[in-house]
């Protein structure tokens, strides 16, 4: 059954969100007037280091905790003041554990599907989330990372229109992360929009259609993971080694660089060019510059985050 709508306007819209702890005018201020929006449908990775504000801003999102300024806007209605009909419509992965420790997996699963109105299947999402060899085992026999499988299963039991997926990896390993990503893909496919942080910027760029980057309780830039900091227009590295000494140069067309190589008298060996490597700028590179030039800015000693510079990739050692 897909979760897709037609309602219109994004699924998130959030404008001048500030959350103050604390005094309202000198508290410690979490988030500063942030902007977001998250398209329906679609899976948006929120980034950020720790204290960045992330949770906050999403814990706000999730009607979990109060603001102190701004718009905010979920599925069309405030968090703060929507109902029960509302809550049935999202779905949230904490970054702490489930504690049900005397009941198996099925049964949690089990006994959560109850309280949704049209739930999935039981036994179809315990094997969705790769528990299916646990499933009759109690939860404080599971490892860590069992037990996060298990905070996702109960996140899509109700078919959420939104799924808050916070951090929702961690613990797990690589195959179990892999079956994860499969997972986000198909909900995306059945029309639920994601949004997810996660400090895996790998994870972001194979499940996200959009990054946003956090720092300082500020959105520094929204792109899709490939125009982040603007990879699209940087050149790639391509090095090698002549004479003995290493060399490289940043180029807009390294094939073309690369050719030249093979054409140089004298250069190959065996064959090959010696050292050679081509890299081209990733999104831990653009996350990285963005995160510098926030900090410089705050510094005073750089760039404003409105106007940060387009990434230098990072060199090969």
């Amino acid at each position: 059954m897909s979760t897709a709508t037609t309602a219109a306007g994004p699924a998130v819209r959030v404008r001048g969100l500030v959350k103050r702890y604390g005094h309202p005018v000198t508290g410690h201020l979490a988030v500063d007037g942030l902007d977001l929006d998250v398209e329906r449908g679609e899976c948006f990775a929120l980034l950020g280091p720790n204290g960045a504000g992330k949770t906050t801003t999403v814990e706000v999102l999730e009607g979990h905790r109060s603001r102190t300024a701004g718009e905010v806007e979920v599925l069309g209605q405030d968090p703060a003041t929507a109902g029960l009909d509302w809550r049935a419509r999202t779905g949230i992965v904490l970054q702490s554990a489930t504690d049900a420790a005397d009941l198996s997996v099925q049964e949690v699963v089990r006994h959560f599907a109850v309280y949704h109105a049209d739930p999935r299947d039981p036994d179809e999402v315990v094997e969705a989330v790769g528990l299916t060899g646990q499933r009759r085992t109690r939860v404080r026999a599971l490892s860590g990372g069992q037990r996060r499988r298990l905070d996702v299963a109960l996140g899509i039991l109700g078919r959420p229109e939104l799924l808050f997926l916070d951090e929702p990896t961690t613990g797990f390993d690589p195959e179990a992360r892999r079956q994860f990503h499969d997972l986000v893909r198909a909900l995306r496919a059945d029309g639920t929009t994601v949004l997810l942080t996660t400090h895996y910027l790998d994870e972001a760029a194979q499940l996200a259609d959009r990054v946003g980057v956090v720092a300082r309780g500020r959105l520094l830039e929204v792109a899709p993971p490939d125009r982040l900091g603007g990879r699209a227009a940087l050149g790639a590295v391509v090095s090698w080694t002549e004479d003995g000494r290493p060399r490289e140069e940043v180029t807009a067309a390294p094939t073309a660089l690369v050719r030249s190589l093979l054409a140089r008298p004298g250069l190959l060996v065996d064959g090959e060019v010696p050292g050679l490597q081509v890299r081209r700028p990733t999104l831990e590179d653009a996350y990285l510059a963005l995160l510098d030039s926030a900090g410089a800015a705050a510094d005073g000693t750089g760039a404003s985050p409105e106007h940060v510079p387009a990434p230098t990739p990072r060199r090969s050692r």
